[in-house]
């Protein structure tokens, strides 16, 4: 009974099978009975609904999208939250699929379709999915509408790349069963490319899709800052309770004399006298909780919110923070992480769209041991200049002619002969003749439709083709090969066309040799026009190399070599020649391997290994993943400031590896470490055990790990300590072949780790999104893979390079501006109450209040709330320039530095000595002599209290002005604004009799005490006393110990800086005086905008473009 109300109340799911069994619903109504697709549009209001709000908005955006549905034999448009599973769905070319469907037909006859995965696992390469055949010639709705299909599959799984089912289709009273496998279905947040339409039946809908079940269930966020408050909290509670209990026991003590237990002028009551001393106790000591409470600073809640909420939109105004080709800003989606921006430890990014752009452009090449380079669309051999070599003349000249182009003309001067210009020719027309078959591209298809030529586009120029590809660098190879001149027009199961000089040459396409990670190469064994057979290959160069017997191997490995140090990826190619009865024996045992139903794939690594064999090395490709601007500095940076930063990507290792060199994450001296493709646990174990006495044995070269999705599941399992011990040895991690929920499990692997290491996750696709809500911090980069990221993310941006900014900048100022905020409040709260527990020492425990009501309530809410909030909004410690450029300055925040106990006792310890000082100075002026009035009257204890109160809040008020380094006319408002609000105001209390108030206990209290000149006098010795201490001690701080952060508040980056204070310059003339008033701003680092006169020497690094709102202050980029 239990578990069926929890199953009613959706917190228990219902017993499920294996298997579900699904009806193709095309013919019922709208409003048949299916479970409907579950979101969560509505959040939990709480004091976080305006960024719920935006939250729900952008869900809306998502669940609220259009699609067409068939329903009762026509199409009926709904929204993607009410597609139900069984639904036949339409989508058009560039749309994303809305749930999980089965493909059941396109507007191919062969029912195929391509989609890019980009958004969940990284591959911006297309993936080619198929139809069965039965469903396959279905593509209209008049035809989905006579299909009776059932589907049954298995219960929906994370796994993105596992699908098990079949699909009985009725046709003629007969049930035909057909298996259905990953191929084809269609994933959640997939996009059709290259298809104009397909229909697709709803398997899976909601938070059942493959992409839903790899997000991680968003957890409520808390920054370090928020659990240092707490902690703060308790510790303060506890000095609460002890005084409570202090006065209580003293008050006892105290009245244990018969004199002060009932004296002359306060007798007791019978009731009173009767009553008993338990609950007498119990009642002092809740009398005595109530006046010490104060001492709880309940308002630093209101003001650590206000300061969070308001201080966001400083990163939404940061003008270098916005992306102008794309026309995106930074936005923020939790404020309650501002100040763990300033705590990052440890950066996990994704690779694809996050590093790099995900374009590929091709950028050299080797053919027959020569080295070219392309420029402006042709080649360009490296080494001589065409001027003053012959033999590089003859290569371009017929290159020239290749091309068919005008870039180069033949001459006089090219003399070299006919055989070895042919020769020439020869060689680089087969290698870009291999570069242009030996792939899986295919053609746009709305290109295709345009010509009138057949179903080739023979007339179309090579620049209007548009390709698509199951790999980036086949599509960048093939596009290079067009602009050389040897042009792929199109293919189809048996042919493909290649347009040479003009000139249109058709291909038998006989066999595909795909690629797999073993091998690491694939091959097409073609027909040529001339009826000879040949295979071409490509692949990695440890793959390719060791099969060939001809060509240029030692120049070309050395070319490979040279290519991967510029972090460009490198490909062999090369082929073979059949005879016809080798290539009988070949095609025989290839139908053999593919038709077993026994070990098929050990079968076919077999053949192709027998196949792949003697070739003829005819060169290599290099080809660059371009990174976004500014990555490799940002990294740098990153490491500067004592940053770990850990890539983790779906990509396979080659192209990972690749893009970590070429982006700095790996050094090229860094000896990089494997663990990869491992088989079992003790396996794992020995290697993880290898890589550990590697790292051990060497104590200088800086070593980087790389490790594969399968071999890191592995090492989790039962080797996570060993696991760990290596990845803390190493500079850099490198995690490829990762599905999402491993890459939230690595985050959460570090999390948990002793050293407790603040997490950021930066990502840009829906495959990211779990590791971006597990991180502490998680970044969404708003690129080309959708907005899954940047809508599930704490903080999002447009470009990765943004993150040194937001971290070194914003992270920096948030910390040190909240950190301070939350110390200063226990601080002059502490400075608030102990008076008050010292006063009760002189009136015998009797509960009497120090303060005026009034004054207890308006403390936090009016006297002293103003100048901390400034603060807490615009302080700048050190010029926003000077924390980028110089990265270093982020350590000296790192690991919650300035809410550590240390810290955290100096102002408590503060508090309590200005306190002392507050109430004894104050008794020391008037405790024993009271008519400190020329007319003989009398100070009353009102009067005591408010003098103790008035040296309170100057004291208060001006220690927060010494810790600001930022003056602007807002600080200046609110500092001397409060201490001039304090005085008029009670003045205008004081000065009124107000007939609402039950007592008139103030009425000319306050006009008094400022009559007496030594109260003055005290006010003014107290405040100068109690600051003078706090002076003393950043002296000395600054000069023995100073920070970095200090040393760049008084010397800047270099000599090219005019002041002595980053944010404070002098100007030139000043007066004698005026180096007393400089000795004192560099003591306490502060300054004034009005003095600011900066200027940078040429070799400054500056970012000329810095408009950011932080400044405060115009700046004339003339002047750097």
């Amino acid at each position: 009974m239990w578990r069926w109300i929890r199953q009613q109340l959706g917190f228990d799911p219902p017993h499920q099978s294996d298997t579900r069994t699904i009806y193709v619903a095309n013919r019922f109504p709208q409003n048949g009975l299916y479970t409907p697709q579950k979101f969560i549009d509505n959040r939990i209001i709480s004091s976080k609904g305006y960024e719920d709000w935006l939250r729900h908005n952008s869900d809306n955006e998502v669940n609220g999208a259009p699609v067409y549905v068939v329903r009762s034999g026509g199409l009926v448009k709904t929204r993607s939250k009410n597609i139900r599973v069984g639904d036949i769905v339409r989508i058009a070319k560039d749309e994303i699929f809305p749930a999980d469907l089965v493909l059941l037909s396109s507007d191919r006859l062969d029912g195929s379709c391509h989609v890019t995965t980009a958004s969940l696992d990284g591959e911006t390469n297309l993936k080619t999915h198929v139809a069965v055949p039965e469903t396959a010639l279905l593509q209209t709705v008049a035809n989905l509408d006579t299909l009776v299909a059932v589907i049954e599959c298995q219960q929906p799984e994370a796994d993105l790349y596992r699908f098990m089912g079949r699909m009985i289709i009725t046709q003629q009273m007969e049930e035909i069963v057909r298996p259905l496998g990953p191929e084809s279905l269609l994933l959640r947040g997939a996009r059709l490319k290259n298809t104009k339409e397909i229909f697709g039946v709803a398997v899976y809908t909601g938070m059942e899709t493959k992409m839903a079940l790899n997000y991680k269930s968003k957890s409520q966020k808390r920054s370090a800052v928020e659990k240092s408050m707490n902690t703060f909290l308790i510790i303060y509670l506890v000095i609460l309770i002890s005084e409570a209990v202090i006065s209580t026991i003293l008050k006892y003590t105290w009245q244990a004399e018969e004199k002060w237990d009932e004296p002359w002028y306060n007798q007791k009551t019978e009731h009173q006298r009767n009553s008993s001393k338990i609950l007498r106790f119990i009642s002092d000591f809740l009398a005595f909780l109530v006046l010490y409470n104060f001492i709880i600073p309940i308002s630093l809640y209101v003001t650590v919110e206000m300061q969070k909420f308001l201080g966001s939109f400083f990163i939404g105004w940061d003008l270098d923070l916005y992306h102008e080709e794309s026309d995106q800003k930074a936005q923020v989606n939790t404020s309650d992480l501002n100040e763990e921006l300033g705590q990052v430890e440890y950066v996990f990014t994704d690779k694809t769209g996050t590093l790099t752009e995900n374009e590929m452009q091709f950028r050299e090449c080797s053919i027959n041991g020569m080295k070219y380079q392309e420029i402006n669309g042709r080649l360009v051999p490296e080494g001589p200049t065409p001027d003053s070599s012959e033999g590089n003349l003859s290569y371009l000249s017929s290159l020239s002619h290749l091309n068919n182009l005008s870039h180069l003309t033949t001459s006089s001067s090219f003399r070299t002969s006919p055989e070895n210009e042919t020769e020439l020719i020869k060689e680089h027309d087969l290698f870009f003749k291999a570069v242009s078959l030996c792939h899986t591209v295919q053609i746009s298809n709305v290109q295709t439709d345009c010509t009138g030529d057949g179903p080739w586009q023979s007339n179309l120029a090579p620049s209007q083709l548009e390709y698509y590809a199951s790999s980036p660098d086949e599509k960048a190879l093939v596009e290079a090969a067009a602009r050389i001149g040897i042009v792929f027009i199109g293919n189809s199961e048996e042919t493909m066309e290649v347009k040479t000089l003009g000139k249109l040459e058709r291909y038998k396409l006989l066999h595909i040799l795909e690629f797999d990670s073993d091998r690491r190469r694939m091959s097409v064994i073609v027909q040529a026009p001339s009826g000879e057979k040949l295979l071409f290959a490509k692949g990695a160069e440890s793959s390719i190399l060791p099969k060939c017997i001809g060509g240029e191997i030692e120049k070309t490995r050395i070319h490979v070599d040279e290519f991967a140090l510029k972090g460009l990826r490198t490909l062999c190619i090369a082929y073979r020649k059949f005879t016809s009865k080798e290539y009988e024996e070949i095609d025989k045992r290839i139908f053999e391997a593919r038709t077993a139903l026994q070990q098929r794939e050990e079968k076919l690594a077999a053949v192709f290994q027998f196949i792949e064999k003697d070739l003829i090395l005819l060169g290599a490709t290099a080809v660059e993943d371009r990174l976004q601007d500014k990555v490799r500095e940002t990294i740098e940076a990153l490491r500067m400031a004592g940053i770990k930063v850990w890539v983790l990507t779906g990509d396979k290792h080659e192209t990972a590896v690749s893009v970590s060199l070429s982006c700095g994450h790996f050094h090229r001296t860094m000896n990089i470490l494997e663990l990869i493709n491992q088989k079992s646990d003790s396996e794992c174990a020995e290697q993880l055990r290898q890589l550990a006495r590697r790292i051990t044995e060497d104590h200088v070269i800086q070593h980087g790990l790389v490790v594969d999705g399968t071999s890191l599941s592995l090492a989790l399992r039962e080797h996570e300590k060993l696991f760990m011990e290596v990845c803390r040895n190493c500079s850099a991690v490198l995690c490829c072949r990762m599905a999402p929920l491993q890459k939230a499990k690595v985050i959460r692997l570090i999390k948990i780790s002793p050293e407790k290491p603040i997490t950021l996750a930066v990502g840009d696709g829906a495959n990211d999104v779990s590791m971006i809500q597990e991180a502490h911090v998680g970044i969404g980069i708003m690129g080309k893979e959708g907005r899954q990221a940047a809508r599930n993310s704490d903080y999002a941006i447009a470009r990765f390079k943004f993150l040194s900014k937001l971290l070194f900048v914003h992270g920096h100022f948030y910390y040190i501006r909240i950190a301070t905020l939350v110390q200063y409040f226990f601080y002059k709260n502490v400075c608030f109450i102990t008076p008050q527990f010292l006063y009760q020492f002189y009136c015998l425990f009797s509960q009497q209040t120090l303060y005026d009501s009034v004054y207890l309530t308006l403390y936090n809410i009016c006297f002293t709330s103003l100048p901390i909030l400034i603060y807490s909004l615009l302080e700048q410690h050190v010029d926003p320039h000077v924390l980028q450029n110089k990265p270093t300055l982020y350590r000296d925040i790192s690991k919650n530095r300035l809410l550590s106990i240390k810290t955290f006792l100096y102002w408590t310890i503060l508090g309590f000595s200005h306190a002392f000082i507050f109430f004894f100075g104050s008794y020391l002026l008037i405790g024993k002599d009271t008519s400190l009035l020329g007319n003989g009257q009398m100070f009353g204890n009102w009067t005591f209290g408010t003098l103790v109160f008035t040296v309170m809040v100057i004291t208060v008020t001006v220690k927060m002005a010494l810790e600001t380094h930022f003056w602007t006319w807002i600080n200046h408002l609110v500092t001397w604004g409060s201490i001039i609000f304090y005085f008029v105001f009670s003045l205008f209390y004081g000065g009124i009799l107000w007939p609402f108030l039950g007592s008139q206990n103030m009425y000319f209290v306050f006009i008094q005490l400022l009559s007496s000149g030594s109260a003055w006098f005290a006010i003014i010795l107290m405040v100068v006393t109690c600051l003078f201490l706090d002076i003393i001690k950043k002296v000395f701080d600054r000069h023995l110990h100073p920070t970095s952060t200090e040393k760049a508040q008084l010397t800047e980056t270099n000599a090219g800086i005019k002041c002595l204070d980053s944010m404070c310059c002098f100007p030139e003339g000043e007066a004698a005086c005026a180096s007393v008033g400089r000795m004192l701003e560099r003591v306490i680092g502060r300054c004034s905008p009005t003095h600011i006169s900066r200027s940078w020497s040429a070799s400054d690094p500056f970012y000329t473009n810095d408009r950011s709102i932080l400044t405060l202050s115009t700046m004339d980029s003339s002047t750097c």
